[in-house]
């Protein structure tokens, strides 16, 4: 039962979770959320048609009607959840993983998330405990359901006019691809854009240098003003700019006033960050008059703190962008829309997306550093100890792991929730101070508790 994660299900396919788990989720789903009405969605992956049949069967056996979206994007069924008032939806799905992988994406009312806390542990217990699945008196119904036009016509109030835009997408063989030319049209550069579940030519996982390498020729080969790349799911999103330089997710966060409080004319917004994110975003939205607040990583935990706060928008370092007009749920077709509508914006004015980009970015960035450690709990605390003690921190949060601010600097540290991993990001105002802090890192990680001395 290693599949059950802080923010879905997700493992190997016959190996971390089976067909049998499938079944046992949608059986207590229904029990979970209080409904008999599930709206269901799958991805592309070779395994989804399995997973999809055996999570039907055991919805319905429990007595619960299911409405099928069919191949679709997570996103998709986050609007269709919220849209058409369901109280229980799932996205069959291992989002950005290799091909061998599959999952589920579970949310209740109003499209908000079912985490390990909220909801999945107890599905995992009834599991684990052997509760017997009894088929109901009266079988639920599958309904085939047809969204299609609905959540375009939504999408269309997002558009811009990219008419003077070069553009180059790399759809990833994933379900970006079933939406994609609808919205953009045939004259962008388009690589990999039709629906693979193998994913031959390259993982769906847009923050793996390699993954974006053939984008970043394109955009070169083209002369793109921007490249885009989606992962598998259609979750997320991220760019390269016109010099095919790789666009750090969180600067666009930022970047995101320009439509909002630029265009729009948005005052004082409130707006959501990730622990991880760079010190600079925050100082960008200072002249919007935003009110920035961070939060956990994940959207089991973004999605829900966005709605507490009424933010407007949000994001997240590993490409989730988060809008209060789209439920308060991630959208990377939708986050991509707008940036191309800012960066054709800018071109019409003489400016470049690398050239705003460079007005937003300050700091010299270390990127996330992974440790191998077991006890993730200690190299935590030394290294807090380490830096708190020689200097007095002008902000600390104690959530998700740690973030502590000095005057030229700051640092996160975090374990991972399913690996044996502690990752460290680090910012500095110079290249050389940076060095310095990271160096001091793995000096106090590996001496003392790295597992691969």
């Amino acid at each position: 039962m290693g599949a059950f994660h802080a923010y879905d299900i997700r493992g190997v396919y016959n190996v971390d979770f089976d067909k049998d788990t499938a079944y046992k989720v949608g059986y207590f789903i229904p029990r979970l959320l209080g409904t008999d009405r599930v709206l269901v969605g799958r991805d592309c992956r070779v395994s989804s048609q399995e997973v999809h049949d055996y999570l039907v069967k055991g919805l319905t056996d429990a007595g619960a009607d299911v409405w099928d979206l069919g191949l679709t994007s997570t996103p998709m069924v986050y609007f269709g959840t919220a849209k058409y008032g369901f109280k229980a939806s799932v996205q069959i799905t291992a989002s950005h993983n290799p091909a061998e992988y599959n999952g589920m994406k579970v949310s209740r009312e109003n499209a908000l998330p079912v985490g390990y806390d909220t909801g999945l542990g107890q599905i995992k217990a009834w599991i684990d405990e052997g509760r017997e699945t009894p088929v109901a008196e009266k079988r639920g119904e599958v309904h085939e359901m047809d969204i299609h036009d609905d959540y375009m016509a939504f999408m269309d109030g997002y558009k811009g006019d990219y008419s003077g835009l070069k553009m180059a997408f790399d759809l990833s063989n994933g379900m970006a691809c079933l939406f994609a030319h609808e919205i953009f049209g045939d004259s962008p550069a388009y690589i990999f854009d039709t629906i693979d579940g193998r994913f031959p030519n390259h993982e769906p996982n847009p923050l793996i240098p390699k993954n974006v390498e053939p984008l970043q020729e394109l955009v070169r080969k083209t002369g793109a003003d921007v490249g885009v790349i989606y992962d598998g799911d259609a979750d997320r999103v991220m760019f390269v700019d016109e010099k095919a330089q790789f666009v750090a997710p969180d600067l666009i966060i930022a970047m995101m006033a320009l439509y909002f409080c630029g265009e729009r004319g948005e005052k004082n917004p409130r707006v959501l960050q990730d622990i991880r994110s760079s010190k600079a975003i925050g100082e960008f939205l200072e002249k919007y008059g935003a009110e920035l607040h961070t939060w956990r990583v994940g959207r089991a935990f973004a999605a829900p703190k966005l709605r507490d706060i009424d933010g407007l928008w949000g994001g997240e370092l590993a490409g989730h962008y988060y809008f209060k007009d789209f439920f308060y749920s991630d959208s990377g077709l939708l986050a991509s829309m707008i940036v191309l509508r800012i960066v054709a914006a800018l071109k019409k004015q003489g400016k470049t997306f690398s050239q705003q980009i460079a007005e937003i970015a300050r700091y010299q960035n270390s990127g996330e550093i992974n440790f191998r450690v077991e006890d993730k709990k200690g190299a935590m605390e030394a290294v807090r100890e380490h830096f708190c003690n020689q200097e007095q921190p002008t902000a600390f949060m104690d959530f998700d792991g740690y973030r502590a601010e000095f005057p030229d600097w700051w640092f996160n540290i975090r374990p991972s929730n399913t690996e044996p991993y502690l990752r460290f990001l680090c910012e500095a105002s110079s290249a050389d101070l940076l060095a310095a802090k990271v160096a001091e890192t793995r000096e106090i990680i590996e001496s003392r508790f790295s597992s691969e001395k």
